[in-house]
Parts: structure tokens; C-alpha cells; sequence
């Protein structure tokens, strides 16, 4: 599906003038490529750069609104491949909109093939050449020292915390920033216990900067049951990155993984 869609721009067709992109990795991907000017609406979860907040809003992008996208006229949609509601290609498709599905699984080559993806599809192939290069460069400088044992916690409201398994972006990003992942035997996420904390015997914890906030910062997570029996909980080894930055695996992740061993190696010290 996503060669067919390409195929016009590839015979020299014109660029889309109107898209809308769906997940925040997927339109910074677009800005990266200094394709912005093109964008014309972003759902919930695009956060960067700051100046897509402007834009109109067409819901978050797993339950985006067919009709919000639809009054934004565009002439592609550009949407993670998690994105829904099911009806949803199908809804756009009818109303003559391509839609062009972007990687969005965790790892450096799916990182790749996403900036592939969104530069074939805006006719940007040489900028996105040139990204993917950067990407490279910037995951080749990570240091080969090893990092310490990490609890990545995940909190979204209502107090729900969760600890990151195998099988995650957290996982994942832990893995290339040279980190053990504390929590092992299962994929996924699964609810912290006190229990959970304690076998884990985290060095440092890391959290996304809006889930540390949502909680009270690094002293309120210090104290939650278990954790604060750690050695993490114990010497405040608390730490946490921009929520896009860490999980999204875009194309800043030349950036975030350098920036997170950094981060991880300090704290444990």
C-alpha cells in the first residue's frame, strides 16, 4: 500500500501541499525534514517542534476523527501505523485522501525505514538521506562503557505506574544507551509492586519528565512502597528525559541515545 501511494511523487509528481500528520513521531519526522510548511493539522501526541501546538487538533491518533481530518482538506495523511480508529483508512480512502502508514516499532531500523517512509512520501528523499546519516552518527558516539541496571517506570494519571518488560520502546532505548534493563521474564509493561521494585534492585530509575511531574518529582517517587528500599530509591538516582524523546524513537534518537547514557551513567555514580 505505501509503494502504490508513493508512486506519483516518484514519477516526479508534485509534493502533497496539505497533510496531516498522526503521532507526535511522525510529525516531527515531517518538521526534521523542513517539510512543516506542508503541515496542516497534527493529532494530540505531536508536541514537537513547540510550534505545532498552533495547528488544528484532530483528536489523539489512535481514535483520530475521520471528519476533523477531513474538514482540514488535505491531500495526504501521514499516520503512525498504530493509528485508529480500524475505520479509519478506509473512511479516508472513500473520501479520495491517501493515507500512507509510518513504522512506529521500536528499533533503530524501524527509525530508519520511518524517515524513509515520510521523506519518499513528501518527495524529500536527499533531506531524509541526510537525517538518517545524522541518526547513525549520533548512535555511533555513544560511549562503550556499560550503563547501570534501570527501572523505567511509566506513569500516565490516576497514579497508574507501570514497569517497562522486554519488548518496549523503553527496552529498546535502554539496550542501545548500553543499560541493563532491571526488570526481566516478561514483555510488555506490568504494574509496580512494592515486591516488583525490590527484586529489581534498580541502580537508577528513569521516568519520562511529564510521568516525574505527574507524581510529585524524584523525592515523592523515592518514596513510593519498594522503591524505596532500591539502591536507586536509596541514593535518589531519579532520573528523567522528554516523553517524545526517550519512547518515540524519531529522528532525534541519534540525540536521545547519546543524551541517555550520559544521563544513566551520571546517575549511577
Amino acid at each position: 500500500m505505501i509503494l502504490s501511494l508513493l508512486f506519483p511523487v516518484a514519477l516526479g509528481g508534485a509534493p502533497p501541499e496539505r497533510v496531516v500528520c498522526l503521532g507526535g513521531s511522525v510529525t516531527e519526522t515531517v518538521f526534521a525534514l523542513g517539510e512543516g510548511h506542508r503541515v496542516v493539522g497534527t493529532d494530540l501526541s505531536s508536541l514537537s517542534p513547540p510550534s505545532v501546538e498552533a495547528l488544528p487538533r484532530v483528536g489523539y491518533y489512535r481514535a483520530a476523527s475521520t471528519e476533523g481530518i477531513l474538514s482540514l482538506t488535505p491531500d495526504l495523511v501521514l499516520a503512525d501505523a498504530h493509528s485508529g480508529p480500524p475505520e479509519l483508512e478506509a473512511q479516508l480512502t472513500a473520501a479520495g485522501v491517501p493515507v500512507v502508514f509510518v513504522p512506529a516499532e521500536p528499533g533503530v531500523a524501524e527509525a530508519v525505514k520511518a524517515v524513509t517512509v515520510v521523506a519518499e512520501a513528501l518527495g524529500a528523499q536527499d533531506r531524509g538521506a541526510e537525517l538518517v546519516a545524522s541518526m547513525r552518527a549520533g548512535l555511533a558516539a555513544v560511549p562503550p562503557e556499560p550503563g547501570p541496571r534501570v527501572m523505567f517506570i511509566y506513569a500516565r494519571g490516576g497514579g497508574t505506574l507501570n514497569v517497562s518488560g522486554q519488548g518496549t520502546a523503553a527496552d529498546a532505548m535502554l539496550a542501545l544507551a548500553g543499560a541493563t534493563n532491571a526488570v526481566s521474564g516478561f514483555d510488555g509493561y506490568r504494574p509496580l509492586t512494592a515486591e516488583a521494585a525490590v527484586t529489581a534492585a534498580p541502580e537508577v530509575i528513569l521516568m519520562t519528565t511529564r510521568g516525574l511531574a505527574e507524581l510529585g518529582g524524584p523525592e515523592a517517587v523515592a518514596a513510593l512502597p519498594g522503591v524505596s528500599l532500591t539502591p536507586a530509591g536509596q541514593r535518589g538516582a531519579i532520573v528523567a528525559m522528554d516523553d517524545l524523546l526517550l519512547l518515540g524513537f524519531g529522528p532525534r534518537l541519534g540525540e536521545a541515545v547519546p543524551a541517555l547514557h550520559t544521563l544513566l551513567v551520571e546517575a549511577a555514580r
